[in-house]
């Protein structure tokens, strides 16, 4: 691992303003990420988990710039992308790559594989069509779909293979941070298993690193090395993926490991106190 981390982030906030409340003349301001800060270096696994609204998704959008940034730096290899200048742009998105929640979102239905994927390599290659249909089935391959699925539209494929359909897309600008915001959370428990494995192994094959977005911490824990539990738009606790997953020293922690299937009774009481204690404790915030 480098020490340069390929991506930086210092104290990063993204606030929005809301409209006025009830006649108030002062607008009001919803601070969704509040002075976050974390590396990623080449070739690792780091996750950001917590439940929904707890702002790791616009800190992966903010990333990418598609929200602007209240305060705080973004650099990637050194380079300050916060305000992603069209110098930088071309060469970001190259490097950079992003794999949805839901492929339907990323895959256009009227297109097959074979376009949605093509029309990636012709932003960023010159390729000939020959050399473009190679590519893509080079692709396919190594998402593990053979190359007649070059012709499938994505209503004929599967949400598993649909998924494989929409990382290859991601590869194919050959980048060096995948941001993959809840890639398995519409899949079915076995398919998920599969994707998982799949990126696990296109990281070790391509050296790939990963911005990796869940609410799932038994998720996480097959895929990252360090995970980042975001609470209100913050992070309360960081650190590597099993010492987390062992002794979360956070109530917040506790709880979301309290939502992973766990078939031992004894932990039972445990968790039922860690969300009564989360609860007690989210009141008393509410009524400073």
């Amino acid at each position: 691992m480098s020490e340069q981390a390929l991506l930086r982030v210092r104290d990063l906030a993204v606030t929005y303003r809301l409209g006025s409340a009830f006649g108030a003349s002062r607008k009001r301001v919803f601070e969704a990420v509040k002075k976050v800060s974390f590396d990623i270096h080449a070739g690792q696994g780091f996750a950001l988990v917590g439940e929904s609204g707890s702002g790791k998704t616009t800190i992966s959008r903010a990333i990418l710039g598609l929200v602007p940034t209240s305060e705080g730096s973004i650099e990637f290899d050194g380079r300050d992308v916060s305000r992603h200048d069209q110098a930088s742009l071309g060469s970001f998105r190259r490097d950079v790559q992003v794999v949805f929640q839901d492929p339907r979102s990323s895959l256009n239905p009227r297109r097959t594989s074979r376009a949605a994927i093509g029309s990636v390599l012709g932003r960023h290659f010159a390729l000939t069509r020959s050399q473009t249909d190679d590519r893509v089935a080079e692709l396919l391959d190594h998402v593990g779909l053979p190359s007649y699925h070059m012709q499938r539209f994505p209503g004929e494929l599967s949400g598993g293979q649909r998924q494989r359909v929409a990382i290859a897309k991601a590869l194919a600008t050959r980048p060096r941070l995948l941001v993959c915001d809840e890639p398995v959370s519409a899949l079915d428990v076995s398919t998920q298993s599969q994707i998982l494995n799949l990126l696990n192994d296109l990281r070790q094959q391509f050296g790939l690193a990963y911005l990796f977005i869940s609410h799932d911490l038994a998720v996480v824990r097959q895929i990252a090395e360090i995970v980042a539990v975001l609470h209100r738009g913050a992070i309360v606790e960081m650190g590597p993926t099993e010492q987390i997953y062992r002794e979360p020293t956070r109530p917040y922690t506790r709880v979301l490991l309290s939502s992973v299937l766990n078939h031992d009774p004894r932990g039972r009481d445990e968790r039922r106190a860690a969300r009564a204690s989360l609860r007690a404790a989210s009141a008393a915030n509410a009524n400073i």
